[in-house]
This record gives C-alpha cells, structure tokens and sequence, in this order.
C-alpha cells in the first residue's frame, strides 16, 4: 500500500493522553506524528481549568518521574497552587493547581513543537488499515493515508459524541467541534466491545457580572509546592478562588423543572461519574442536603471567564441562567458558555494488556477516556505508557509496566485491564493497597529509575536525583540516630519549647512527632552541614518515611493475607449491609455482583482495599461461627 507519509508512531487526539503518548515516543527516538481535528486546541482542557486533587496529583509526580510532561507545563501555566490534605498525613496530601487554560494550551503546543522527532498534523482520522491483525496505518477524511508501526488512540470524548442541552442534542465531540463517528464505527467493525458513557460540565460565567463580596475567598499557598521535580520556584503571580453555595430555593426550582433535564427523561443512556455528579443528581440523590459547595474558578489572568465547579448540569441554557440568579451574589450574572452533558464511545478495557495494547491487533493502543476513565491525570497516564510502549514496540524492546505496589498509574491500569468499568473511572488514594509508600513527595524515589532505564531523563536531571536519594538517606540516618539527653544542653531548649518534660532520652525523629513540632523546627537542629544543603521538602519526605516505616510491615502481611483466602465462600444469606464501616456504594456494588467467593470479591470493580479487608474479617468470623 502507498501512503502519503509514513511514521513509526501514530497518536490519535492531541488532548492530554495524546501530549503525552507523542511525547514519549518522540523523545524515545522514533518518528511519531500527532494527528488531531484542530492543531489549535492542543492540550484544551475541555472541561475545568485544574491539575491535580486527591491522587490525581500523585499521579502527575508519577508522571514526571518516569518522564512526561504534564507536571512541567502546569509549573509554568498555574495561577493557584495548593496541596490539599495539609492537615492529614503525608501519603493523602496531594497537589492541585489552577490553570490559565489559554497559557496551558499554549505552552503545551510549545513543548510538542520543539520536540525532536515529533510532526503535528491536522485532520480527521475516519479509519484503521489493518493487515494479518496487525495494524499498518490509517484513513484521512481529506483522502490521505498515513502508514505506521505503532498507533496510539486517545480520541477522548470524541468517538461518537453527543451534546445535550436540555432538549437540544446535536452531535460533537466538544463544544463546536465535530464528533469522530467514523472512527467509533471503525472499531466496532474490527470487533472491539463499545460502551456508552456520560461526563458534563458547568456554565462558564462573566466574572464582571458577580458579586464577589458574597463568596469566601479561597487562597493559594505561601510557597506553592510545584507538581516537577525539575521545577525550583514558582514564579508566576498567584489569584483567588472562591467558594459559595447552593439554596434549597433552587434546589425546589431543579425538582420543578427535573423533566427538562435529558439525565431524567431518558434521553441519556450513558452512565455518568459517581464522584462528579451533575446538579440534577446532586438534588435528587441528596434531597436532605439544604446547600451544596460550589467553587468558583478563573480561567487566567487575562480573561473574565470564572468556571463554577459543582454545578454541572445539561438543563436548559434559559433555566441554568435563571437558576444561576437565585445564588447570593449571581442575582445579575451572565453565562457567556451554558453548561451541557455529552455522551461518548469507550472500549471495554479488559481488551487491553498491562502496555495498553489491544489484545484483538498488534501495534494498537488506547489511552484516556476511551478506556472508560474521567478526568486529565487518569488520561495522560495512561497516554505515558501507551506512548512508551508504542515506541518499543517498534524500537522490539521489551513492554514496560508498573505493578500496583509501585504507583498508582499501576493501580490504574491493573484496575482497569483486570475488572474493566461499570462507570467513569476515578482514581482514588484508597485504591491502592500501598498506599502509605505511594506518596506524591516520594515518586522520585520509586521511579526516577525507571524513567532514566525507559529512556526518558536526561542525565543532569539524573545526577541531580541521585544527590537527593543520598541527602534523604543521610537525613533518615541522622533523624534516628541523633539523641538528646537531659544532661544535653538542647534538652532543656527542646522541653521549653513543648512545655514539657521529654523523658531521660528523646530522638530527633521521636521529637519530629511530638504535637507542636514541624520540619522547619527539626531543620534548626539538623547539624550545620547539612542545614546548607538539606531543602525542608527533602526533610519532609525522610521524615515521613520513617513514620510509615511500621506501617508498611503492618501493611505488607494484610495484604499477602488478603490473597491467600481465594477459596474462602461467601454465605448464600450473607447480609452484605451488616458491614460496619463499609460505604453505600461498596454495598450497592456487592449485592450487584453476588459474589459466592472472596476470590470473586476482590475481582468486583471499584471494591476499595480497606472495604476487601473488612468484608475478608467477616468472612472469617462467619466461616468460624459456622
């Protein structure tokens, strides 16, 4: 067959799997092209303008540790940085960022076009060739045809798309852009099992239209916690956000008018994410509920666009207005963009290998949303290894892949290929059976190694890791071993400082966790040498090593239990809802899926860790009662 170009790698979409598959395979040194509807919506961030949250900035670590570029991009693009959790410890606090959605997009397109190896192009892929099962290309809807080794497909919510806005529905794969339905069909013809899902987003509003007096303000951090380990300082100003709330007011008027909504007259068949639900949902699920949070986020610096996080919704674009107004301080806002719903195409991921390639023809990948996954973290992890391994496959290296125990891209991808989805996927810190060691201050340490073994740090960035690696393990060392006696001079100074007495003998590391103390106090004692060298983020993450340090035994021994009681039944009139501590939605999940084993148990989609360590003691006990 005679193409019109050919590459070794082909990327499919250029949202933020795709940035990150291109990426990759370019920088892995084989020729790649990024083919997607409009070059100038690179890295759009379609719905809200943030990186990060709960896991989702574990992830973006990850991401930078192995080598990609998400975190870079949103260093430089923020305009709010904060680490959520600060309160809680360690292995939950994660970062999060505002971004300027224009900036972001821009620098984004930047950094793909400066990359070696890497060719943009526009169009719409309508089409695979596939030959013997394997792939060899595709199809242009402008009549090209692109040969290649290797494609990656990250399509997102594009693959048959369909906007609905009250009762209008029209077809698209974003506002005002065309849906892929060629492409969706293609895959159906090769025998790939398509789903149905549901995703959404708010009306946008003019921030001169608000008044801002009504609503709390929500800064960022002092000294924001940057999301690459590359990245020194943040030096870009920093904005407000905002929170405000919803009234059973309108809360009565969303009832009234809950037939408008297409989520409840059936003309959506798609299932939407649990954990982002519409306002519509949000209504009727928790009709006890007087008032629900909303955030309101700016766009950038340069625009008055405020996205209103945690009120998406696909009623009417005259009744969200009117809705809008019945919130203290929205009594004269304007909508410049109504919110909607859209409905898209997924790939049972159960076709997929830990590589993220299809199992149904060689050389295919899926990365993102296609894979039945919501949000921008999820996608572009999934795009870093669809990437990777795309460009090995051509390059004949051996498939790369992360366990659950070292990250939870892993966690991910084994969640995903193992049980496949039953809604939206999302990831979660309580996923992940590791969790403790999976820390987002930690990801250098778990996988710079690999990222440098894959190919994809360069070798000052790792020069700079290893001295960190060995800062850290002096630090632990001293941590431990240095003790302060009462006959110490210190000692007296460190029980002043508490109020109280220490005992005969305390560690620095005993010290560390006493109430009070925090690791700018523990970096004035460290001794002189290191205090010019040791930066508190270093003597943070040695500290929290150690603090989980039993843990992690106490851990590793419950979840080798965990695996070795397969066979044990599950009672034909076990009550699932006697569970103590187990939430609504593992129960809902269980009496769905009428497990007759704890093999069965553990394989159920989205069951947590802690909610199959319980049900295992219950197990137990009823087995031992019997």
């Amino acid at each position: 067959m005679i193409f019109d170009e050919d590459f070794d790698v082909i990327i499919i979409g250029a949202g933020h799997a795709g940035c990150e598959a291109a990426s990759a395979a370019a920088r892995l040194g084989v020729d790649t092209a990024l083919v997607t509807i409009n070059l100038d919506l690179i890295g759009q961030m379609s719905c809200n303008p943030a990186i990060g949250g709960v896991a989702k900035g574990h992830i973006v670590r990850e991401i930078d540790a192995l080598g990609g570029i998400m975190g870079r991009v949103i260093d430089r693009t923020g305009i709010q940085f904060r680490l959520l959790n600060r309160s809680r410890g360690p292995a939950v606090q994660s970062p999060r960022a505002q971004a300027d959605r224009a900036l972001y997009r821009t620098e984004m397109r930047r950094v793909l076009e400066f990359t070696p190896n890497l060719h943009l192009r526009q169009g719409v892929i309508t089409d695979l060739i596939v030959k013997d099962n394997k792939i060899i290309g595709v199809n242009l809807q402008d009549t090209r045809k692109f040969g290649a080794k290797s494609v990656v497909i990250a399509a997102g919510t594009f693959l048959n798309g369909m906007i609905h806005t009250g009762k209008n529905t029209f077809s698209a794969g974003r506002a005002g852009e065309p849906a892929s339905i060629e492409l969706a069909e293609s895959l159906k013809k090769l025998g790939f099992p398509v789903g149905r899902l549901k995703t959404g987003t708010p009306p946008r509003l003019d921030g001169r239209t608000i008044d801002w007096g009504a609503f709390e303000p929500q800064t960022a951090d002092e000294k924001p916690v940057a999301f690459s380990f590359a990245t020194e300082k943040i030096e870009q100003p920093q904005v407000q956000c905002f929170i405000g709330y919803t009234n059973n007011d309108l809360h009565n008027k969303i009832r009234d008018n809950i037939d408008q909504s297409p989520l409840y007259s059936g003309k959506i068949k798609g299932i939407g994410p649990r954990y982002c639900p519409s306002i519509e949902d949000k209504v009727v699920k928790f009709a006890d509920k007087a008032r629900h949070q909303l955030f309101l986020e700016p766009e950038g610096h340069n625009t008055n666009e405020i996205y209103l996080n945690g009120f998406s919704t696909s009623l009417p674009a005259e009744l969200q207005q009117n809705l809008l107004k019945m919130i203290d301080g929205f009594e004269d806002v304007r909508i410049i963009r109504p919110g909607y719903a859209i409905e898209y195409d997924f790939v049972d991921p159960r076709e997929l290998s830990f590589s993220m390639e299809s199992f149904r023809i060689k050389g295919l990948f899926l990365a993102g949303q296609i894979n039945g996954t919501t949000g921008y973290e999820e996608a572009a992890c999934q795009g870093l290894i669809a990437g990777i391994n795309a460009a090995f496959n051509v390059l004949n290296r051996p498939a790369f892949r992360l366990g659950r125990d070292e990250a939870y891209i892993g966690v991910l991808i084994d969640d995903l290929i193992r049980n496949g989805v039953d809604e939206p996927y999302r990831i979660f810190t309580s996923r992940a059976e590791a969790r403790l060691t999976l820390r987002h201050d930690n990801a250098d340490q778990r996988l710079f190694p690999k990222g440098k073994e894959i190919g994809l740090l360069v070798d000052s960035e790792w020069e700079k890791f290893n001295r960190k690696r060995d800062r850290i393990t002096q630090l632990r060392d001293v941590l431990t071993n240095t003790r302060f006696k009462r006959s110490d001079i210190e000692y007296s100074s460190l029980s002043q400082l508490l109020g109280r007495d220490l005992g005969d003998t305390i560690t620095l590391f005993q010290f560390a966790q006493r109430e009070g103390v925090n690791s700018q106090i523990i970096h004035r004692l460290l001794p002189d040498n290191l205090q010019a060298t040791v930066k508190l983020a270093d003597l943070d993450t040695a500290l929290a090593d150690l603090l989980y340090r039993g843990y992690i035994e106490t851990q590793k021994v419950s979840n080798e239990r965990i695996y070795h009681n397969d066979n044990l039944k599950v009672p034909d009139e076990f009550d699932f809802r006697v569970l103590s501590g187990v939430s609504y939605e593992m129960i809902e999940r269980l009496e769905r899926a009428k497990p007759k084993t704890f093999a069965q148990v553990r394989k159920i989609p989205g069951l947590t860790p802690a909610a199959i360590s319980t049900i295992l003691v219950y197990l137990t006990a009823a087995k031992v009662s019997a």
